[in-house]
């Protein structure tokens, strides 16, 4: 895969990607990645990138020359990209969209607003417009690093074990990760749970199960309905639900 980011902060990408999983595999050749300036796509003296708002209002606008000259410029070298931009507006990202960019994109390019966001007329570029979430950030790059943390991990030969995109968090099932423990198995009175030492691998794969729909059922009782689980499993997630909305209640009064 081949990753690109347009910003006007392109040097803030490189200390990231550049290590840990990360940056073993741009080495290994997993993926390619590239920042792109925006103000290479300028051409007056100040290099400018922005302007006032129409209509008045606070701050500054990203102006949309710029942008549409670089998005055509970067599409017409190689295959073409899928081009995200970043909005509120935007479809939530998560694990699944994740999952289908990693399988289905072979180059994308990410481009990200900064000052009071962009020209309107610049959003028609996009093939998708993707929000981490309902809260607002200085600029996009944060947003595109996190997206392509979340993709290229995922790609075949990013991570030492295939198995550790898949057995996590929202990848199996859509439940959150099964409790996990190490040595000491004791430690100031609190014991690692009996099965996990057994070696017994049925056992232990149950118990993962039950702790991954407990864990869900507790911290993120919103994913259960669109959890895979038998009747009898989501039964006890809405059990376990219910009792931890009670707790919760019981503590605020």
């Amino acid at each position: 895969m081949i990753c690109e980011t347009l910003s006007v902060f392109p040097e803030v990408f490189e200390p990231y990607l550049g290590v840990s999983v990360l940056g073993r595999a741009r080495r290994a050749g997993v993926f390619e990645f590239e920042a792109h300036d925006l103000r290479d796509w300028t051409h007056d003296r100040h290099r400018t990138v922005d302007d006032a708002p129409f209509g008045g209002g606070q701050g500054m606008l990203m102006k949309p020359e710029p942008i549409f000259e670089a998005v055509e410029d970067l599409a017409s070298r190689g295959p073409r990209p899928h081009v995200v931009f970043f909005s509120p507006c935007g479809r939530r990202f998560d694990q699944r969209v994740a999952e289908r960019l990693a399988r289905d994109e072979q180059r994308l390019l990410l481009v990200c607003g900064r000052y009071e966001g962009m020209d309107e007329r610049a959003y028609g570029l996009a093939d998708e417009v993707l929000s981490l979430g309902d809260y607002v950030l200085t600029g996009g790059e944060l947003a595109a690093l996190v997206v392509i943390d979340a993709v290229c991990r995922l790609l075949p030969g990013a991570l030492g074990d295939e198995m550790s995109a898949v057995d996590e968090s929202f990848s199996t099932a859509g439940l959150l990760e099964y409790a996990q423990y190490t040595r000491p198995a004791s430690f100031r009175g609190m014991d690692v749970p009996e099965v996990l030492l057994s070696g017994d691998h049925a056992r232990v794969a149950a118990w993962r199960r039950e702790s991954a729909i407990e864990r869900t059922a507790t911290w993120r009782p919103d994913l259960i309905d669109g959890a895979e689980l038998t009747g009898e499993e989501r039964e006890r997630a809405r059990q376990i639900a219910s009792r931890s909305r009670e707790g919760e209640t019981h503590g605020r009064a």
